[in-house]
């Protein structure tokens, strides 16, 4: 009796042990820390978030003058993915809203020019970002629907939604 309880014991305090580490190790796989870059150089240009005295009034330039229609807020430039004859570089744009404070924008530079994607994302800073071929997905947890994942796919024009 006493080896069996022993045992029962041992193999709770391991199965609670295994719970606790996956948990643990699981969530910031999940949600990585973004990189953060203020500056992109490329051949199609230089991508600079000017920054001012007040944390939210910063602004994106493409070599010297502000990319329209124009962004304004604690500006980042996480990511950036290089395509055959252009370059997309993603913008987080934090408001400082406390209903929604992040949102998201693609910048794509090409010869001659630049266009701007509309605004989206589910106002987290928790993202994970991928290059699928030509399409560009950001991921991040869902503000509507609990447990959920907002996916928004980028093919260089149009911006989808899917949640999963």
């Amino acid at each position: 009796m006493r080896c069996h309880l022993f045992f029962g014991i041992k193999l709770l305090a391991t199965g609670a042990l295994l719970a606790w580490c996956q948990s643990t190790v699981a969530s910031p796989a999940e949600w990585p820390v973004s990189p953060s870059r203020l500056v992109l150089s490329s051949s199609y240009g230089t991508l600079r978030v000017k920054t001012t005295d007040y944390i939210y009034e910063s602004h994106l330039l493409l070599d010297g003058k502000e990319v329209q229609p124009n962004m304004v807020g604690l500006l980042n430039i996480p990511y950036a993915f290089a395509l055959p004859g252009k370059l997309s570089a993603l913008i987080s744009v934090n408001t400082g809203s406390s209903l929604c404070p992040v949102q998201y924008r693609w910048v794509t530079l090409y010869k001659g020019g630049y266009n701007v994607s509309k605004p989206f994302g589910s106002c987290s800073s928790q993202i994970r970002v991928s290059a699928i071929g030509r399409r560009f997905e950001l991921a991040t947890p869902s503000n509507v629907t609990p447990n959920k994942v907002d996916v928004y796919v980028y093919d260089g024009r149009n911006i989808k939604q899917r949640v999963r």
